[in-house]
């Protein structure tokens, strides 16, 4: 809900004469549904309806992601509706084989009742994970998301990797918990962070750059869920909740250098310390807050679910993860910093609202961060 506001604030001065593909109207329409659908999705004790939640969403965000009307655009927007419905249709699977296997979709009811595994289980929670995984991003049906997020508005952009991903990763988790299949999630989330660290690392648009640390988060908190504990929910919800609003930020900071520049290039992306600073230090603060440098929330999620890694025995996860974390860090970072630092500075127009909302939404990981420090010194 609070991504959602800062999303319409946003969007009010965003979309200030700029032509859109669609009205004005329809699209705060659009947005109102897109969030109705993942908050019901959030609420409902169903796992039926729980996944027409999830749907629901995909056909009021594939419209979304058109409002800046270009042929790229709508390509992107093609290949997310026939890449996520191919995915959902799994997950729809998936239902009917809990359905098959227990009598009943009532969340509260499955969860509370111990029921024997069994074969139709255990392929109903893998197929889950190939099908709400899809919208999550996890490889290798993560292909919609750089897309997605790098065509669509910055304000669209940070609804899908704020919101979006990690409201279809509550869903999966809800499935995993039926017949928890640790290892098979532990190590789909280890690949998925090794490929989004690869891929990052040659990336040479900026809101793809972001994009593809989005799919290393989500990632991240599948393998904290699937470890499970207190430690691994606690590190999870503090990751996603911290990551919601830095990458927020850094879709917003996105935005206003987009609006401003006219590039979604990093090299051709210069000073900006010195023509927009504002929006330079909200990209520089949300940067480090994806990248969980200390004290961000972020930070403190990371180490939680690494610790818990090593604490369940699983060495060689927690090695290859922070391997891939750390090249994400470097990547993410030096591309950042060369635009804010490198090059000759231009004559830039800056919205003053739209900087504000940005730097409001980076500067709020690091205080989920102190005040996390703050709470575990008192109760010590």
């Amino acid at each position: 809900s609070s991504v959602y506001l800062l999303s319409i604030v946003y969007s009010r001065r965003y979309f200030r004469n700029r032509k859109m593909g669609i009205s004005e109207n329809m699209f705060y329409f659009l947005m109102g549904i897109f969030t109705t659908s993942m908050i019901f999705s959030l609420e409902i004790n169903n796992f039926g309806l729980m996944w027409v939640g999830i749907e629901a969403t995909t056909i009021s965000s594939a419209l979304l992601l058109i409002a800046d009307k270009n042929e790229v655009s709508l390509e992107a927007a093609w290949r997310y509706i026939i890449i996520v419905s191919a995915g959902v249709t799994f997950a729809f699977f998936s239902i009917i084989l809990i359905y098959y296997s227990l009598g009943t979709l009532t969340v509260s009811t499955i969860l509370s009742s111990h029921f024997a595994p069994s074969l139709a289980m255990n392929v109903a929670v893998a197929i889950a994970l190939i099908g709400f995984g899809t919208k999550v991003g996890v490889f290798p049906v993560h292909t919609w998301l750089p897309d997605a997020h790098s065509e669509s508005p910055s304000p669209i952009s940070a609804m899908f990797s704020g919101v979006l991903l990690p409201t279809a990763l509550y869903v999966l988790y809800r499935i995993y918990e039926i017949d928890p299949l640790r290892s098979l999630f532990i190590w789909a989330g280890v690949i998925s962070v090794a490929a989004a660290s690869i891929f990052l690392g040659y990336q040479t648009r900026y809101k793809r750059m972001f994009a593809y640390s989005t799919m290393e988060n989500m990632n991240l908190a599948l393998i904290g869920f699937a470890a499970g504990g207190s430690a691994g929910i606690l590190g999870a919800l503090l990751l996603l909740v911290s990551h919601s609003f830095g990458k927020a930020g850094a879709f917003y900071s996105s935005g206003n250098i987009l609006r401003s520049t006219g590039t979604r290039k990093i090299s051709e992306v210069g000073a900006l310390w010195k023509s927009m600073p504002s929006t330079s230090g909200s990209l520089l603060m949300s940067s480090l807050a994806v990248t969980a440098a200390p004290p961000f929330g972020t930070f403190f999620g990371e180490f939680i679910i690494l610790y818990n890694l090593i604490k369940l025995h699983y060495f060689l996860q927690f090695i290859l993860v922070a391997f891939f974390l750390m090249a994400v860090f470097i990547s993410v970072n030096y591309n950042v910093t060369r635009m804010i630092f490198r090059g000759e500075p231009e004559k830039l127009e800056s919205d003053s609202a739209m900087s504000a909302v940005a730097l409001f939404s980076s500067v709020l990981p690091l205080a989920i961060g102190v005040f996390y420090v703050v709470v575990s010194f008192v109760m010590l």
